[in-house]
């Protein structure tokens, strides 16, 4: 079994055809998945699709790009959101300089609220980190002195010292589709690295899908190619690769069920 750990099911591509999402998921061997909050004030959305399937959880945060949105959005309301049994993870939330739709104190601010929230609930922290390695390590190290904090660095396409300040920390690691880019070789040098038991695998869909679906809009089926090309990578079976990402992903998200682990089905 997978588990796609980061994809946005309230997204147009996905929520117009979410049963078709589901049932391809279902069938690609992928047996549960998080949809990532990217605003808090319209966290309603997010959770309604996790309430109206088993196998579909969530998160609760404002994505770096709506931080200069959302700047009352605090960690007790974090918190009280937190507490519904569907809501296994904060954010996503982090820094992204590559676009600065936000100024970047506002960022910033934003990125340690949700922390403070991930320190309180246990909850990991969903990092969103896009051109911002230094800031976003010399945060994370900030902030763990305060106390420790759960956290993954989701879609890694970051830095080898990024990835090695984050490991460093206690942090899990997750890879996209992008991972299975032609011209991802520095990044498959990463993921090469990154111990087997902080590996996770996600889509972020409907973007990034992987290759051999590049260039169509994404979806949790698709983590299955990731995965594969993961596989390839570690010279693990499929088999291997989904077992080890399914355990590492029920020991960071702590809510989450507790699932049977079987071999996933091929890629579709």
């Amino acid at each position: 079994m997978l588990i796609d750990s980061h994809c946005h099911l309230d997204f147009p591509e996905l929520k117009r055809d979410l049963d078709g999402v589901l049932a391809r998921a279902r069938g690609a061997g992928v047996g549960l998945m998080v949809t990532i909050s990217t605003r808090v004030r319209r966290f309603d959305e997010v959770l309604a699709i996790a309430e109206g399937h088993d196998q579909v959880f969530c998160s609760v945060g404002t994505h770096p790009h709506h931080a200069a949105e959302e700047p009352d959005v605090t960690a007790d309301e974090l918190i009280t959101l937190a507490s519904h049994p569907k809501v296994v993870a904060i954010g996503e939330a982090g820094l992204d300089y590559h676009y600065d739709n936000s100024p970047r104190a506002d960022q910033e601010r934003g990125f340690r609220t949700h922390i403070e929230a991930a320190r309180a609930t246990g909850l990991p922290l969903v990092i969103h980190a896009r051109e911002a390695d230094a800031d976003i390590a010399r945060i994370l190290e900030e902030e763990t002195e305060k106390g420790a904090f759960p956290f993954v660095l989701h879609c890694f396409t970051g830095s080898p010292e990024l990835a090695r300040r984050g490991l460093a920390l206690g942090g899990y690691v997750s890879f996209s589709g992008v991972v299975t880019f032609k011209n991802a070789v520095a990044l498959r040098d990463i993921a090469s690295e990154v111990p087997l038991d902080r590996l996770l695998v996600e889509t972020d869909a409907p973007y990034l899908a992987p290759e051999p679906v590049r260039g169509r809009s994404n979806e949790p089926a698709f983590v299955a190619h990731t995965a594969s090309r993961l596989a390839a990578l570690r010279e693990l079976s499929e088999a291997e690769m989904a077992r080890a990402t399914t355990e590492n992903f029920l020991r960071l998200f702590r809510k989450a069920p507790r699932l049977s682990l079987t071999a996933p089905a091929s890629a579709t």
